[in-house]
């Protein structure tokens, strides 16, 4: 028997890093290299579930609202607080770009996630400034695109479920219910037929 093949953290770093390169070329997002790379090492972090819970007072592990992250970072200062608006905006771009179905049947929508992680990049350039910690432009970037970057990842998590048959089928079902161009332009490089809607409300195959 085979035994199963073990990813090093470089090949999980760089199939995130390829499949971030052709979501950014298909959608003509214009990024500087530092984001491109932050992007990659951000997916490559959060490989864990764990990675996006924090621990209580009595040791659970549990996903903290974004709202007592924030307000946890603005608590905070210096170090402590750069630390706590990066791990909010990180968090923020994660969820809202590789699992915005999770948040469609939560109190948190996508709308709000973006506009957390947004203002947390921005706090935290101010902060990188402030305390002389290098230029700003790499989080001013993760800001002002924060929009952008999560349709980006929004297409690399597609891939990632692509390479099954039961990704695809969600794929698909995700496309019946938006219409997607961009999901069916990834299901045709698949094989999968998607269904074109015409002027007067008639299906074509």
């Amino acid at each position: 028997m085979t035994a199963p093949k073990v990813l090093s953290a470089q090949s999980i770093h760089d199939f995130f890093r390829e499949l971030l390169t052709l979501a950014i070329e298909n959608q003509r997002t214009r990024v500087q290299q530092a984001t491109e790379l932050y992007l990659a090492n951000l997916l490559s972090g959060f490989l864990h579930t764990e990675s996006l819970l924090v621990r209580d007072e009595e040791g659970t592990l549990d996903r903290k609202p974004l709202a007592l992250m924030l307000k946890d970072a603005l608590d905070e200062e210096g170090v402590a607080r750069a630390q706590a608006l990066r791990r909010l905006g990180d968090t923020s771009l994660f969820v809202s770009g590789m699992f915005s179905e999770s948040l469609s049947s939560s109190l948190v929508d996508v709308g709000y996630a973006i506009a957390m992680g947004s203002r947390a990049y921005d706090a935290l350039g101010d902060v990188a400034e402030r305390h002389g910690r290098g230029a700003r432009s790499l989080w001013d970037e993760l800001s002002e695109k924060f929009s952008q970057l999560v349709e980006v990842l929004n297409e690399v998590s597609d891939r990632t479920l692509s390479s099954s048959n039961a990704g695809l089928l969600r794929i698909y079902e995700r496309w019946m219910r938006t219409g997607s161009a961009r999901i069916a332009t990834l299901l045709a490089e698949h094989g999968v037929p998607a269904v074109v809607c015409l002027p007067k409300g008639r299906f074509a195959q």
